[in-house]
């Protein structure tokens, strides 16, 4: 049984990722176990270039840093287990805890966040009631989102990122990924709002 499990490893589910593990010394977060499910195939940073975030150096490619990243968690926060080359298929709610099932495995956890893309190829079971088109996307693209409040689609299912009804930027999206990270850390700290900083 995972504490969390987050689907996607593009910017918003490794951000999401990196601030649950950086909890690791917290009392309320010591014991917690979280995993990733590193969808990357379709990131739309595979072909993206960076020269307007803050942070990266201009000429950054989208590939390196999903490379870097996973490689970022690995090394900072180990026990944030990656799980990679495995698709997710459906996602099942049972009374207190979520079913996610995918070409391999099956895996229990207490809360889910779903961060891949927003795009209408996005085929996990379990998610077709919360489906409408995008909001802040172009109509023509057709995109879609998992309806929601504040990235809450229901007790303790969470989606981060485009999915979520944000635009299409590498800040936007790693931000919501950030965003509910703390949300499940205050969760974890029995609501007591919580963030997660590093300092010299």
């Amino acid at each position: 049984m995972f504490d969390t499990v987050i689907i996607g490893g593009g910017a918003a589910g490794m951000s999401c990722a990196l601030v649950l593990g950086s909890a690791k010394e917290k009392a309320f977060a010591k014991d917690k176990r979280i995993a990733i499910i590193t969808h990357q195939k379709t990131s739309h940073l595979q072909n993206a270039l960076f020269n307007n975030v803050l942070g990266l150096a201009p000429g950054t490619l989208g590939s390196d840093i999903l490379n870097n990243g996973k490689e970022q968690l690995n090394n900072l926060y180990p026990h944030v287990e990656q799980i990679d080359n495995e698709k997710v298929i459906s996602i099942t709610r049972d009374i207190d805890k979520f079913s996610v099932e995918t070409n391999k495995a099956v895996y229990d956890s207490k809360i889910v966040v779903i961060a891949i893309g927003y795009t209408n190829l996005m085929t996990i079971q379990g998610l077709e009631k919360y489906i409408e088109p995008h909001p802040r996307a172009a109509k023509e693209k057709d995109r879609i989102w998992l309806k929601n409040n504040d990235h809450l689609i229901e007790d303790n299912l969470y989606v981060a990122g485009t999915l979520a009804g944000w635009r299409s930027q590498f800040a936007i999206a790693s931000g919501s990924g950030a965003h509910v990270a703390t949300d499940i850390l205050t969760l974890w700290n029995n609501g007591k709002q919580t963030k997660i900083h590093d300092k010299i």
